[in-house]
C-alpha cells in the first residue's frame, strides 16, 4: 500500500495511500483485548524531517566539523547535509492516513530562534512548529475517533526547564482528555471506552515525574548501521536478548555517519533506503507481535510510503489470531 518504487528507483504515491486510515478500529474483534505492547504497530523514523528548512543552521548538538564547514560554505555544506537527513517524504497527515500510529518527534529549541518557538530537528531544523504539528494531529484524530496513536517526544536540544513546562503544557491543551494516563499498557477496546487516543512518551524524567499525563521513554533498537544485512544481524540478535517489558521499537531505518555522507556527496538517504527495501521488507514480514522474547512491536521505518512497509507491519496482527 501507499508508495511504489519505479525502476529508475524513485518514488510515488498510489492512489490507496490512505487505506489504512481506520486500520485498528478494522482489527479482529478479538485483537481489541490486546494490550498495545502486544500487538504489531507501524512507525516512522524521524517523522517530521520532510519539512526540514532549507536555510536552517546546522544543529548545535552535531559535530564542530560539520557546523564549521556549514559556515564555511553553506552553499556546498547544506544540501549535501539535507539530502542526508530526509528520512519521510510524506507530511504527518499523510503518514496517518498511510497507517502509521508511532511518530518519532525529536524536539528542539534553536538558540537562535523565537523565546517560544519550538522545531523538530534532525542535523538542521524544521520549519514546522511542534505546536502546529501536534495541533494537526488533533485535528486528524477528531476524524478518526477509534484510532490510537503513540507519540514519542525526545531529543529536546536546547531545551529549559521552563520550556519543558511550556511544551507540556500546550500538549495538555492540545490533546485535552484525548491522553491516556501512565499506568498499565491499554487495549483498544479499553481506550475507545475511555475517549483515550494519545500515549504520549516524553525522554525528560524530570518532567514525567511532574506529569502524570506522560509516559516514560520507549526503549528503540538503532543498529546504527549503513547496510541492510548488518542491520538485520543488530535486530535478531536484540530479539535473542529478549524484548523488554512494555512499548518498544525495532529501527528498521539505516544510519549513516559524516565521514560516508561526505564521500557520497551525490547520494541521498532516500537512495540507500529505497535500494534497501526489498531485504527490509522481507525481515519485517517474518516477525511476530506478542508477548513472546521474540516477539515484535512497534516497527519503525524511514519513507514509509514507499512499497508494502506500513501493511506488512499492520498484516503481523493476523499472527495473533493463529494460537
Amino acid at each position: 500500500m501507499g508508495g511504489r518504487v519505479s525502476a529508475s528507483g524513485s518514488f510515488r504515491s498510489l492512489p490507496s495511500a490512505n487505506a489504512n486510515a481506520d486500520w485498528m478500529s478494522a482489527l479482529c474483534p478479538r485483537l481489541w483485548d490486546v494490550p498495545l505492547h502486544h500487538l504489531s504497530i507501524p512507525g516512522s523514523h524521524d517523522t517530521m524531517t520532510y519539512c526540514l528548512n532549507k536555510k536552517s543552521p546546522v544543529s548545535h548538538s552535531e559535530s564542530r566539523l560539520l557546523q564549521l564547514l556549514s559556515k564555511v560554505v553553506p552553499c556546498v555544506t547544506r544540501p549535501v547535509v539535507l539530502k542526508w537527513s530526509v528520512t519521510q517524504a510524506l507530511n504527518v497527515t499523510e503518514q496517518l492516513d498511510a497507517g502509521v500510529r508511532y511518530l518519532d518527534l525529536r524536539i528542539a529549541h534553536m538558540l537562535e530562534g523565537s523565546e517560544k518557538n519550538l522545531h523538530f530537528v534532525h542535523m538542521v531544523y524544521t520549519t514546522a512548529l511542534v505546536e502546529d504539528t501536534l495541533t494537526e494531529i488533533s485535528e486528524w484524530l477528531e476524524q478518526h475517533p477509534r484510532e490510537v496513536v503513540i507519540l514519542a517526544c525526545r531529543n529536546f536540544e536546547g531545551m529549559t526547564e521552563d520550556l519543558h513546562e511550556y511544551l507540556v503544557a500546550c500538549i495538555k491543551n492540545i490533546f485535552g482528555d484525548m491522553l491516556c494516563p501512565r499506568g498499565e499498557l491499554p487495549t483498544l477496546r479499553q481506550l475507545w471506552a475511555r475517549g483515550q487516543q494519545v500515549l504520549l512518551s516524553y525522554e525528560d524524567e524530570a518532567s514525567v515525574r511532574r506529569h502524570p499525563e506522560l509516559w516514560p521513554g520507549i526503549p528503540y533498537w538503532w543498529g546504527n548501521k549503513v547496510k541492510s544485512e548488518a542491520l538485520i544481524r543488530y535486530l535478531e540478535d536484540m530479539k535473542s536478548r529478549g524484548r523488554p517489558g512494555g512499548l518498544f521499537v525495532a529501527g528498521t531505518n539505516l544510519t549513516e555517519d559524516l565521514e560516508y555522507v561526505l564521500a557520497h556527496p551525490a547520494g541521498s538517504l532516500k537512495q540507500v533506503t529505497l535500494s534497501s527495501l526489498s531485504a527490509l521488507s522481507a525481515w519485517v514480514r517474518e516477525q511476530c507481535p506478542g508477548p513472546g522474547a521474540r516477539c515484535t512491536n512497534i516497527i519503525a521505518g524511514d519513507f514509509v510510503g514507499a512499497d508494502s512497509f506500513v501493511g506488512d507491519v499492520i498484516g503481523l496482527n493476523q499472527k495473533l489470531l493463529w494460537g
